[in-house]
């Protein structure tokens, strides 16, 4: 398995990418291009005693003051851009980044391309719930979505959640402010109507309209949703998640007999912990793009992006692009509908 990493994408590149990549040629056996300025990304392999790592240069980063819209336009020669350009020239089997999370969902659009029939992709990570974790699609790629996106979503996450997150048959849901089958405006009527269908036809396994509460309940393994409504969700979530933590370490810091308590569940609270935390989860797949793409953190340390790049692995190795391209036609509202 051929892993392309953009090396200077990220808060903590080069260094802390390096690290992580290095670490998953040694755990996982893939095969890595470095892509980023030769001799930074060079030092930083020398410091991790790491050999047959492949470097082409790249001379120029994009950062976060870039405009995302035209970045890897602009900067041809951005370790990005030069990434996304060999995975489509074939060069490698998937790429993974932590930089800009816009320029790369552009770049991936325009270089990459789209799935042919695919409206548009859209950020797809996973989070901790239930048994099998579930998806939030789209989390911000579309802030404006018609009910054509949002029922291509269902099937890409459906796709996506019984390959990889272990779900056999998984249970869809749309993101509304209700349950009921009237609830939503225009676009959430007309986004039930398709879903519904679909899951008549056994296409999807439709369960319905879904509220905020249940994401998190285990009710469902996709959570579909407007890519703004996906990012209030998202960051929202980790928020809380961030409060949650500080106030029971609050908790436990009170008393000599609170402190006493944390030492006895030290383990468990660290595991609880570590599930919660979003630099554990890896990256967030861009679905509906031809070739497999992997946005990791902006904050990845080495751990966070070892995981990444795992997620970027099983990604590549599961069919899920050739799955989507073989239903396509249930897929659009314009095409005619054949066998699945």
């Amino acid at each position: 398995m051929r892993i392309i990493v953009d090396a200077m994408g990220g808060d903590n590149a080069p260094a802390e990418i390096v690290r992580g990549a290095v670490r998953a040629q040694r755990e996982l056996g893939v095969e890595l291009t470095l892509v980023g300025r030769a001799e930074e990304v060079e030092a930083c392999l020398k410091a991790e005693g790491a050999s047959g790592v492949r470097v082409v240069d790249a001379r120029e980063v994009i950062t976060m003051e870039d405009d995302p819209s035209t970045a890897t336009r602009r900067k041809k020669d951005s370790s990005m851009a030069v990434a996304l350009r060999m995975l489509k020239e074939g060069e490698g089997d998937a790429v993974v980044s932590a930089g800009s999370t816009g320029a790369l969902l552009t770049g991936a659009t325009l270089i990459v391309k789209r799935i042919r029939g695919i409206r548009r992709a859209a950020l797809a990570p996973v989070l901790p719930a239930g048994e099998h974790g579930v998806m939030l699609i789209d989390c911000g790629a579309n802030v404006e979505c018609s009910p054509e996106y949002l029922l291509q979503f269902a099937y890409m996450g459906s796709f996506y959640a019984k390959t990889l997150m272990g779900a056999p048959d998984p249970k869809v849901g749309l993101v509304n402010v209700g349950t009921e089958d009237s609830k939503g405006g225009e676009m959430q009527h007309e986004t039930f109507a398709l879903l519904k269908k679909a899951g008549d036809e056994g296409r999807i396994n439709f369960i319905g309209n879904i509220e905020g509460t249940d994401i998190f309940g285990g009710k469902v393994e996709v959570a579909v949703c407007d890519g703004f409504t996906g990012n209030v969700l998202l960051k929202g979530s980790e928020g809380v998640i961030k409060y949650m933590m500080k106030a029971l370490k609050g908790v436990f810091y009170k008393s000599a007999r609170n402190k006493l308590a944390a030492l006895v569940l030290k383990k468990d609270l660290s595991e609880m912990k570590r599930s919660l935390d979003v630099n554990e989860i890896g990256g967030t797949a861009l679905l509906g793009i031809s070739k497999p793409v992997v946005k990791a953190h902006g904050s990845s340390n080495a751990s966070s992006f070892l995981a990444a790049i795992r997620q970027a692995k099983s990604f590549a190795e599961s069919g899920i692009i050739e799955r989507i391209e073989e239903n396509i036609d249930y897929m659009r509202l314009d095409a005619e509908h054949g066998e699945a």
